[in-house]
């Protein structure tokens, strides 16, 4: 069966967000990388991993061209360090929450579930770029960019394995196809509140109530979809 691209565990259409490109350089302290790191993300963001050039890279990072061969080797590798730089404190996360929920022998599904969703959540709604990462993702998807696609594979491809057995083991009426064919609509889902993309509007909350709302209207749903016969 078709498997999930390994960003956030999901695959399906690009979501479409809103275009504003955000200023990455907020700080005249950030390093060189750091500078180009942020630059990268905001034009990928916005015109594509095809679309946005080396060269605007550099313009917008107020830096030369060799300062990102130097840092980065290619184009390709600084795609996959935009990548990397997020994906490994969200999937280090993860796990370490899923470590804590399984030490504890009463854990439930709903546990699991907080496990994988929250820490996305909170990469999502980040200061510091997370709606541009946002972004990203979905160009992943869009762009059917292969070599990307087994980077995020290789990489993060043992923490999802992580969280589908302790799914799996929670729910043994389900065989694997059906458990992966779950697994993905629900992380589709998830996809869709990290967009923050929805009817539900922020009226008279604050980010982190949103969040917390998101969070357990969306284990909720998947709960219950995970749960059926």
């Amino acid at each position: 069966m078709r498997r999930s691209v390994a960003l956030t565990g999901i695959r399906g259409p690009p979501i479409i967000l809103n275009e504003r490109l955000e200023t990455p350089l907020s700080s005249p302290h950030f390093s060189t990388k750091q500078r180009i790191l942020d630059s990268a993300e905001a034009l990928f963001a916005r015109h594509g991993f095809v679309g946005a050039s080396l060269r605007q890279v550099t313009a917008a990072a107020k830096v030369n061209l060799a300062a990102v061969n130097y840092h980065f080797g290619s184009k390709e590798n600084l795609i996959n360090e935009v990548f990397r730089r997020r994906l490994d404190v969200l999937n280090s996360e993860r796990l370490r929450r899923l470590g804590d929920v399984q030490a504890n022998a009463g854990h439930c599904l709903e546990d699991v579930l907080a496990a994988f969703v929250d820490p996305a959540l909170t990469v999502a709604q980040d200061d510091a770029g997370g709606a541009g990462f946002v972004r990203v993702l979905a160009r992943a998807y869009a762009e059917h960019n292969e070599q990307l696609r087994k980077f995020l594979h290789d990489n993060y491809g043992p923490t999802l394995k992580q969280f589908a057995a302790a799914f799996g083991s929670l729910l043994p009426h389900l065989d694997k196809q059906e458990l992966y064919w779950r697994l993905d609509i629900i992380s589709g889902a998830l996809t869709y509140a990290m967009a923050d993309f929805g009817m539900i509007k922020r009226r008279g909350t604050t980010e982190q109530q949103h969040r917390e709302l998101s969070s357990s209207h969306l284990i909720k749903f998947a709960a219950a979809g995970l749960r059926a016969s």
